[in-house]
């Protein structure tokens, strides 16, 4: 049974106080998280060239063992995949918004709207996308403890991310006015580049 299943609320520690209102669920895309958290693509590319290489330099079977590695490989990170989505469930209230995460060991991280200073926003081409927040407090979150729902390469500084949204503006957009009614600092929606959020451009 999914701990989901026994929670009083699906994806929160219990009933909401009264008075909070919840505004949004949603959960990463099993298939965008396993490219661009998993990076599923790459390592079936790199296995692809391995097992060319194997295939010139080894013959058949040696190309053959590694093809098999390589589906192994790709197989396990989608599973990986499968699991992070499933557990995973994005909580917008009126106040807060709750990351409930881990598939190992589940927890709950609580961001209060007050303390979200800016909301940025990745795009894809298949339309699914990132927010990942900056937190005006420079909240101790942990990188380990929050990935893959951590801005890439931010490990001084983690920021957390609401990752492979199937509709990211719409949740953007709902996010940045709750903020300004909860009295953020500030509630920008800033648009990013995607290869900051997948390459080595990332500062």
């Amino acid at each position: 049974m999914m701990e989901h299943e026994v929670e009083p609320v699906p994806g929160l520690p219990g009933h909401l106080p009264p008075g909070e209102t919840m505004l949004w669920q949603g959960r990463p895309d099993r298939a965008s998280l396993a490219r661009h958290a998993f990076h599923t693509r790459g390592v079936a590319i790199y296995f692809a060239l391995l097992t060319a290489l194997a295939l010139a330099s080894g013959g058949p079977t040696a190309a053959t063992i590694t093809a098999g590695l390589g589906v192994a490989a790709v197989g396990l990170l989608h599973l990986f995949a499968w699991g992070a989505a499933k557990t995973t469930i994005y909580t917008l209230t009126d106040r807060r918004v709750v990351l409930r995460i881990g598939t190992a060991v589940p927890k709950c991280v609580n961001l209060p709207l007050s303390q979200i200073g800016a909301v940025d926003m990745a795009v894809r081409r298949d339309g699914t996308g990132d927010l990942p927040l900056t937190l005006a407090s420079g909240a101790g979150l942990g990188y380990l403890a929050l990935w893959p729902h951590a801005r890439p390469f931010r490990l001084g500084r983690p920021q957390p991310m609401l990752r492979s949204l199937q509709d990211p503006q719409a949740v953007a957009a709902l996010l940045a006015r709750a903020c300004l009614a909860a009295g953020a600092a500030r509630a920008e929606v800033r648009p990013v580049a995607v290869p900051l959020f997948e390459g080595a451009q990332a500062a």
